[in-house]
């Protein structure tokens, strides 16, 4: 089930039109060596609600920024790609306008000639980048917001966005590590997976070698799998302050599957106070049961409801690097 989940949010291609993402293996991201992040938000854009991606990428030559705007329906997509090679100088600065539903003219802005990355694939400081509809800033990031609105013209949008999802492919060979928010308001916090082996290889051929899983928030472990090999697939609940979180995980093919392959963990936070877990309860499924057909819903999958309520998700698709 949770692999029917990963095909379903295919990632676009940042650098180049031509270098599409195959759903099933996430092609350009391979190929390329680039690291993907990927936020997506829920706002009203010309006068209907729709999805903004906005999708960073790096690779040892440049940086990518890509936004792209839901069309009509859900359907097609109109995106604004940037490439930020050392040599452009200029492109560090811009703006670029599309056109939605045959009419509504989209402007995206952006600074980003003083971004600090610190080696993220995500600036974090010193930039922005806003989208505008309407003379409304839809959708404005980074901390540059009084130079943005400036630079714009525009006043801000009467309805907040709402993230619904982050989704970031990280590379490693047994530790995979990467800062996230589990919601737009809340801090920072370190996320490290590492697949360790426990045991040891006998003369005789046979291997006591077993692999396990390790999941540390803030340097603290909330998640142990022993025994991956039979239980690469499964969920477990943690609190994280006054946040339950849902962690969801498909090893399989870090396991069984030969060549560069990618496992992958899904964070759910439950806003929820009231909640009375333990840090790291027993495990809600089994490798025989992953995951449950309401959590994997379409709705629940794309990270909001119906009514427009956040149902945050944090996707991470960590690539093992032999």
């Amino acid at each position: 089930m949770i692999k029917n989940m990963q095909d379903s949010i295919g990632i676009p291609a940042c650098f180049s039109s031509a270098e599409k993402l195959s759903e099933e293996h996430g092609g350009a991201v391979t190929r390329s060596g680039q690291s993907v992040y990927m936020s997506v938000y829920r706002t009203k854009v010309a006068d209907h609600c729709r999805l903004i991606t906005i999708t960073w990428c790096k690779n040892l030559l440049l940086h990518g920024l890509s936004v792209s705007v839901e069309g009509p329906e859900g359907e097609s997509q109109y995106n604004c790609k940037v490439e930020l090679k050392p040599w452009y100088f200029w492109r560090k600065q811009g703006s670029k306008r599309f056109i939605i539903d045959g009419t509504k003219a989209v402007d995206v802005f952006w600074d980003l000639k003083g971004a600090k990355f610190n080696g993220e694939t995500e600036p974090i400081s010193e930039y922005y980048v806003a989208v505008v509809c309407d003379e409304e800033v839809v959708l404005l990031l980074g901390d540059l917001k009084k130079e943005a609105y400036r630079r714009t013209g525009c006043r801000p949008a009467l309805i907040d966005p709402i993230l619904v999802s982050k989704k970031e492919h990280i590379f490693g060979k047994k530790r995979f590590s990467t800062r996230a928010k589990f919601h737009e308001k809340g801090r920072w916090h370190e996320i490290s997976i590492e697949c360790k082996s426990r045991g040891r290889s006998f003369s005789n051929g046979d291997s006591g070698v077993q692999p396990e899983m390790e999941i540390r928030i803030d340097g603290h472990l909330v998640i142990h799998v022993k025994h991956l090999q039979w239980k690469f697939r499964g969920n477990e609940s943690i609190r994280l302050s006054k946040m339950r979180v849902e962690v969801y995980w498909d090893a399989h093919d870090w396991l069984f599957s030969p060549g560069l392959k990618h496992a992958l963990f899904i964070f759910k936070p439950v806003l929820s106070s009231t909640s009375s877990l333990p840090s790291c309860s027993s495990p809600l499924s089994s490798v025989s049961s992953p995951l449950s057909a309401q959590t994997m819903s379409s709705e629940s999958v794309e990270g909001f409801s119906v009514s427009g309520s956040s149902e945050f998700c944090l996707f991470l698709y960590a690539w093992k690097v032999e």
